[in-house]
Formats: C-alpha cells, structure tokens, sequence
C-alpha cells in the first residue's frame, strides 16, 4: 500500500501540542506519527488522504497558541520497519514488567514478558500514552483461561501480551490491512498462533461473548462501538478504553452507563485517558 506522508512544522513543538494534533488527525485516517525535530510526521494511506480534510483540521485547531505548516510526500511501499529503525524507535519498558522491542534491539533487560513488535504502518508500539495505560490495566487483570478481544489491534501488543499472561481465546481485529498484516507477523514473532487476528471493524462482533475486551481506538469509534462491546459482554466481563483526550473522558463513561457498563477504575498519562468499565447487568 502506497502513503502519503505529511511532515508538519509546529510554531509550538511540544508533547500536548503533538498528541493533541495527532487525536485530531487520527480521526481522518492518519495512521503512525513520528515526532520529528520540527513537529510530526504524520502518514496516511493513499486512498484516504483529503488535503480539504487536513486543511479543516489544521484550521480549527483547539489550541490558539499552535499553528501549523506541513508538507506533503508521496511515499510508495517500502520496508517500514528501516523506517522505524531509522526513527530510532527505541525498546520501552511498561510497570518494570513488559519490555517492548523489535528484533533489531540488542542488550535488553530480562523481564517476565518479552514482546517483539515489528511495526510496519500500524499503530502501537507501546511508546504512546494510551498503548501504556492499556499495557498496565492488562498486567493488573488475570486473564488465565479466560477470553480476550483486542479491538482495533494496531500492532496487536494486546493480544500478545493477553496470551502471554494465558487468556484463551484471544481475538484480535483490526480495519486496516496494514495492521491486519503486521499483527500476523508479530502474532508468529511472538510465538502466540492461538490468537485468531481478523480484518475489519466491530461488525464483525456476532453472539460470542468475552471476560476482557480491549479497545484503544478514538472518541468517535468508540461511542459508536461501545453498545456493540455490551452486547459481547456477561456479567462480571470488563471493557478498558483508551484513545481518548481526558475531557472526552465524561461521556464515554455516561455512553457507557446507558448499556449496563459501571467505570471501576481510570487512568491518566498527560492529556490522555484510559478506563475501565464492567458489564453488571
């Protein structure tokens, strides 16, 4: 698949104003983000990319003191993981438990879960706020025999890790062909084959039901989804969401109410938010 990439120049280059950024442009189709000397690169696949769309979004940005230039290039397929190398995607360590590293990594630390994650287009390495909020609730739960679904997979971390700690089933979907891909790959890294990895969205959701769903996506795919998550949830079974900005938080709880979801727990790293719902119905 053929991208363009979007190298943006920040007036203000800081870690909010590139995540806030970057939420706003993931809900057009951006893809991965790299934080340059300037700002972000940002890349999109060819087929959704709409400069009107880019143009609205950097127009009416929500922060006054942030302006924004950016250049476009058209990127054909290539090996995105000497991209990242080049980008020095570096290992990451979550809860002094998991580290977080692709197969070119050298020297690790020895921790009781190791995870390789060739990251080719697809999002979740772990390095993001959102990625790490939902890599801690997983290591806090005990998902032994129990079943999992990672909704919106990106590298498929989650459901790696889910399999690592002994949740069976594991269910991993994702509606990029990219990431459908790439979590293959790592699925097969990792030595995880039981997990069952899935090209699409939440329509893919039929009768079946689980103790653990995990959905790092945005706002407005998560509202959507949330009634969809309920429906595949028993008492007792848990939702933990992330990929929303804190002031989001409110309503995705509320959404969540409406459906029989209680919040038990949240998290917050920077202008993020991750939290944890229960079906109790």
């Amino acid at each position: 698949m053929d991208y363009y990439e979007i190298q943006l120049t920040l007036s203000a280059n800081t870690e909010v104003h590139r995540d806030v950024l970057a939420a706003l442009l993931a809900d057009i189709g951006f893809e991965s983000f790299v934080e340059s000397g300037q700002g972000l690169t940002a890349y999109i696949p060819e087929n959704l990319y709409s400069e009107e769309n880019l143009c609205a979004v950097l127009t009416d940005l929500p922060l006054p003191d942030l302006s924004v230039r950016y250049q476009v290039v058209y990127v054909k397929s290539k090996d995105w993981n000497e991209e990242w190398e080049k980008h020095f995607f570096q290992p990451i360590i979550i809860d002094n438990q998991v580290v977080i590293h692709s197969s070119f990594h050298k020297d690790l630390p020895f921790l009781k879960y190791d995870i390789v994650i060739d990251p080719k287009m697809a999002f979740g390495t772990g390095h993001h706020a959102t990625t790490s909020m939902m890599v801690s609730y997983l290591l806090e739960t005990e998902p032994k025999g129990k079943s999992a679904l990672d909704m919106g997979c990106g590298t498929a971390v989650l459901a790696i890790l889910a399999a690592m700690k002994g949740a069976q089933p594991v269910k991993a979907i994702d509606n990029d062909e990219w990431a459908y891909q790439n979590a293959l790959e790592n699925v097969r890294l990792n030595k995880t084959p039981d997990i069952q990895v899935e090209l699409g969205d939440a329509n893919l959701l039929g009768k079946e039901t689980y103790d653990f769903i995990f959905a790092n996506i945005n706002r407005n795919i998560l509202l959507t989804d949330i009634p969809v998550y309920a429906k595949c949830m028993h008492p007792g079974s848990s939702l933990f969401m992330s990929g929303f900005f804190k002031e989001d938080a409110t309503v995705i709880i509320e959404t969540g109410k409406k459906y029989g979801l209680e919040l038990v727990s949240e998290k917050e790293n920077g202008q993020w938010k991750a939290v944890e719902l229960k079906y109790s119905v």
